[in-house]
C-alpha cells in the first residue's frame, strides 16, 4: 500500500507527535493531583524519564500510548499497513526499550505502574489502581 501523504506531509504529521504532556498523560496527572498526591515530571536521571515520579515513595508511573508502546492485545496497537520494514522494528524497539527501562528501575528499587492510553476512560477504576499502587495519601500538614 502506498502512503497517501507526500514525504513532507508525512514528516510534518509525525513531527506533531508529542513525547510529553500528551492528552492521556494530562488526564492521569489531573486525576493524581485531585487525589491529593504531589509529584515530579519526566525525571531525566531515571531510566525512561518516567511521566510521573514520587521520589519519597520510590514509585513511578508511565502513561503509554497503545500504538507507540505496543499494548498487548489492544486494538489501538495495530501495525500500519505500509512500510512494515520501518514500523515493525521501530515499534518493537520501543517495546523492548520500555521493558529494559522498567527492569532497570526495578533493580534500582523503584516500583513501576504502567497506565495504557485505552485505560483512562474509566476514571473510577483508574483512581483505584493508582491509589492501590501508591498505598495511601501523602498528607501535608497545615499550620494555623
Amino acid at each position: 500500500m502506498v502512503d497517501t501523504l507526500t514525504k513532507q506531509e508525512r514528516s510534518e504529521r509525525m513531527g506533531r507527535v508529542k513525547g510529553a504532556d500528551t492528552k492521556p498523560e494530562m488526564v492521569v496527572r489531573r486525576l493524581v493531583h485531585a487525589m491529593g498526591y504531589r509529584y515530579r515530571l519526566h525525571s531525566r536521571d531515571l531510566p525512561g524519564k518516567p511521566d510521573i515520579v514520587f521520589r519519597r515513595k520510590k514509585k513511578v508511573i508511565f502513561v503509554h500510548g497503545c500504538f507507540w508502546h505496543r499494548h498487548p492485545g489492544c486494538k489501538l496497537a495495530r501495525i500500519p499497513k505500509s512500510r512494515l520494514d520501518f514500523w515493525v522494528p521501530k515499534l518493537e524497539g520501543n517495546r523492548e526499550r520500555d521493558i529494559r527501562n522498567q527492569g532497570t528501575l526495578g533493580r534500582m528499587g523503584w516500583r513501576v505502574l504502567v497506565i495504557w492510553e485505552c485505560e483512562i476512560g474509566d476514571r473510577g477504576e483508574l483512581g483505584n489502581r493508582i491509589e492501590e499502587f501508591l498505598g495511601g495519601r501523602e498528607r501535608e500538614t497545615q499550620t494555623a
